[in-house]
């Protein structure tokens, strides 16, 4: 299987309030560097897996709502532990949704799995990996 990883970062705030987190009850910084992993069984009739351009933009338009703001005023996470891992699903989910609205033409129909990577530190990453579709 073939990939192709594109990387892009978010400066995000929140807070994981329970006991659980310790200091990171309380609300806190983070700065993500994201890597996304695109799939596919064969090459295109370019030789490759996506047009990394195409790739690079998806990425940042997906990350752009969250970038500078304070996951804990966002609607849609109400109720939620934003947690890197949750934060892995949470962009999995919405780049799988663009590529299903053909965000990727053409390639991103023949892309089988995406993975998707946060790094908190050089020390703590989280990942989350799913077949497309």
């Amino acid at each position: 299987m073939y990939s192709v990883e594109v990387r892009d970062r978010i400066m995000i705030a929140h807070s994981l309030p329970d006991a659980f987190f310790g200091p990171a009850a309380g609300l806190h910084g983070a700065t993500f560097i994201v890597d996304v992993a695109f799939f596919r069984d064969k090459l295109n009739d370019k030789n490759v897996v996506v047009d990394i351009g195409a790739a690079l933009q998806l990425l940042a338009e997906v990350l752009q709502p969250l970038a500078y703001s304070n996951l804990d005023d966002n609607p849609g996470f109400e109720g939620e532990l934003t947690t890197t891992e949750f934060l892995c699903r949470y962009i999995f989910d919405c780049l799988a949704q663009a590529i299903s609205a053909n965000a990727l033409g053409e390639d991103g129909k023949a892309l089988s799995k995406l993975k998707v990577t946060l790094a908190e530190t050089d020390l703590a990453r989280a990942s989350y990996e799913g077949p497309l579709r």
